[in-house]
């Protein structure tokens, strides 16, 4: 009897403990619940009551008759804007670009039927019209109106609900847009105050770091990157045209992203998937830095890559593509030159010059005139092309059925029957491969090696800073895909003259044959520009044979600058007045971007 009554107290008992543990769980499990509320409260009161600030000072500059009075009201309204932006640039992309957008027509084109032409508005424009001889009060008015009415609609559809793996995605977007778009007055076109507004992002990040303090395990993980924030606070207190952006790259940029993946261990982060920046890169700089499946429709098509780049790399050679079996596509996109030609134009049919392929895997948009969607869509272009492979697309698919090794590789390689499909996924694999990163600047700005000259690490500090290259030509791809979001690939409109001469307009008008738009007469994608050593002659006509030249017509200003009339050009500023060493040396910069692999091509 006393045995039974033992057990029986012994099973109490036991039961007794696990209902304590599990009402333990539960009340952790509802504490950790608990405090996500409250820190998306904190998070939400922040960005409210700076965006509140923000409407007010704007509300102010709107009643206000006077010009000093207003550029005054503005730049408040600047510095609480930016103060917001590492929060509302993740959750609301599409506003934060309206409202930080350049003063330029927006131009959406669908199809034929479907073209929306915007006048553009925002915090760029209203700084653009305050700072213009003539101020136009009117449409001043007018402008941040608009630009206010978006911010109170936002403000009153403010809804703050993050997750940790959101908190890690939102502070390494900031980190990146500040090297590859802040610290080169992308978006501050008169003030230049690009730096002091970067510091203010920068204090926006330490407060978000403190609302999470007691997410941090390890006490030391959340002190070193606190105090990396305000170390880049303290270095961005520097005058815009002599600020090194070499050395802060490579000491605050990269040394910031090494600490974030210390923080996602330390709060034990599971990223539900990966977007453009890589979930775990520690290098602005660097082959893994970018996450590549994200520039592909076809993520899920990644098994046995390595033998379809093989595959694809055997149909690039291969003049079998072509109608005449005289054309493959390395007749026209050579290795050794980085894969161009280095002709002007490759034949008498064609009209723009060949572009180069590393990298190209790292856009939105393909072809200079970015009709296409897709490395996959472009294939196809350059198939149907009566002046290229002209060969459709099923007729390439039949030879290549007919010949057994390409045969059976596509049969093991693809477990489906979209034969044609799969010869398209085979090249454009082969091109998404290649894209080593192992330039010099990117090998020393990654301390692999110590070798750039003061000239190269000046015409990088130019290139990114007082010359404006970088407000078209984004790191680290130097291409027209923006940062750090990389969802969208520019164009451009420049007013590239016909022959080296300069003395007319080229007749190429790129984008506007596509959809008949005005304001995209001239326009083209941006191309990057590393390997550009081994890539002349330059511009979508090859009008330029050297380097100097092509840095002689920016420093000019552009087709307007030399004397052509174009009312939508995009550049920046009228001219860059660059000395001739500050050239030099942006030109000795762009040398560095050459990879190892192509060093030692003549």
């Amino acid at each position: 009897m006393n045995n039974i009554l033992f057990l029986i107290r012994a099973k109490t008992y036991t039961i007794s403990i696990c209902l304590l543990l599990l009402a333990s769980i539960a009340c952790k499990k509802e504490l950790t619940k608990t405090q996500a509320t409250s820190t998306n409260k904190r998070i939400e009161s922040l960005y409210t009551k700076e965006l509140d600030i923000c409407i007010n000072y704007l509300d102010s500059l709107s009643a206000s008759k006077n010009i000093k009075n207003n550029i005054d009201f503005y730049k408040k309204a600047r510095e609480h804007f930016k103060t917001i932006e590492p929060i509302l640039a993740f959750t609301d992309q599409n506003n934060y670009k309206s409202l930080n957008a350049p003063n330029f027509l927006q131009i959406q084109e669908e199809d034929p039927t479907d073209i929306k032409i915007r006048t553009p508005f925002g915090f760029q424009v209203i700084e653009e019209l305050l700072f213009t001889p003539k101020t136009d009060p009117l449409k001043i008015h007018e402008i941040v109106s608009i630009t206010n009415s978006r911010l109170k609609l936002i403000r009153k559809n403010t809804r703050i609900n993050f997750k940790n793996h959101h908190i890690i995605w939102l502070i390494r977007n900031q980190i990146v847009r500040i090297a590859t778009t802040g610290i080169t007055g992308f978006d501050s076109p008169v003030l230049g105050q690009s730096l002091l507004e970067c510091q203010y992002t920068y204090k926006t990040l330490i407060n978000l770091l403190d609302i999470f303090q007691d997410q941090f395990k390890s006490k030391r993980v959340y002190t070193n990157l606190k105090k990396a924030f305000q170390t880049s606070i303290n270095h961005l207190n520097h005058d815009f045209d002599s600020f090194d952006r070499y050395a802060f790259i490579k000491t605050n940029t990269d040394a910031q992203l090494k600490l974030l993946v210390e923080v996602q261990k330390d709060w034990n982060v599971n990223f539900p998937f990966e977007m453009a920046l890589s979930n775990t890169m520690t290098s602005l700089f660097s082959p893994d830095a970018l996450n590549l499946n994200y520039f592909t429709d076809f993520k899920s098509d990644t098994i046995n890559l390595k033998q379809k780049e093989f595959l694809g790399n055997k149909l690039f050679n291969d003049k079998m593509l072509s109608k005449n079996n005289d054309l493959a596509c390395v007749s026209c996109h050579i290795k050794d030159k980085a894969f161009t030609d280095g002709k002007a134009l490759f034949d008498n049919r064609q009209t723009r010059n060949s572009p180069t392929l590393p990298y190209s895997a790292y856009q939105q948009l393909y072809f200079m005139d970015a009709r296409s969607g897709s490395l996959e869509g472009q294939i196809v272009g350059v198939a149907n092309n009566h002046n290229e492979f002209n060969l459709p697309m099923d007729s390439i698919a039949n030879r290549i059925k007919n010949n057994p090794e390409y045969n059976k590789l596509l049969d093991s390689l693809y477990n489906n029957a979209r034969f044609e499909f799969n010869i398209r996924h085979a090249i454009a694999s082969y091109v998404r491969s290649l894209n080593p990163f192992n330039s010099k600047f990117d090998n020393n700005i990654n301390d692999k090696k110590s070798s750039l000259s003061v000239k190269e690490k000046t015409g990088f500090n130019l290139f990114m800073g007082k010359a404006a290259c970088a407000t078209c030509h984004f790191p680290p791809l130097f291409n027209g895909t923006v940062p750090p979001n990389f969802n969208t690939t520019e164009l451009e409109i420049i007013g590239v003259p016909e022959t080296k001469e300069n003395k007319m307009l080229d007749d190429d008008l790129g984008r506007y044959y596509l959809f008949n738009t005005k304001a995209r007469k001239g326009a083209f994608k941006t191309p990057t520009i590393r390997n550009i050593e081994k890539t002349a002659p330059y511009m979508h006509n090859g009008t330029y044979t050297t380097l100097e030249e092509v840095i002689d017509f920016y420093n000019d200003g552009g087709g307007v600058g030399l004397g052509f009339d174009l009312p939508h050009q995009t550049l920046p500023f009228d001219n860059l007045d660059l000395s001739e060493e500050e050239q030099t040396s942006i030109i000795a910069f762009m040398k560095t971007l050459t990879d190892e692999v192509y060093t030692n091509t003549k």
